[in-house]
């Protein structure tokens, strides 16, 4: 879906339509936060830096995204 159809979608009277714009969007958003939170601890961050420019607790970042790096790990 392109940048276009998500807004108009977003925009959109019919519901399912609007909804399903929304899960698209959130996933996007969710896609976009991982790449940033792994480059961040590439580039040496602490999870304290990254849950500060997160707005969330150190540990719910890493809850989030520390699992997902160590199973990769593996």
């Amino acid at each position: 879906m392109s940048n276009e159809e998500l807004f108009g979608n977003l925009q959109n009277a019919d519901p399912a339509t609007g909804l399903r714009a929304a899960v698209a969007l959130r996933r996007l958003a969710e896609r976009v936060e991982a790449t940033h939170v792994e480059a961040a601890r590439a580039s040496g961050w602490t999870w304290e830096q990254i849950a500060d420019a997160l707005g969330v607790s150190r540990q719910a970042a890493h809850m989030k995204h520390g699992k997902k790096k160590e199973t990769n790990d593996v």
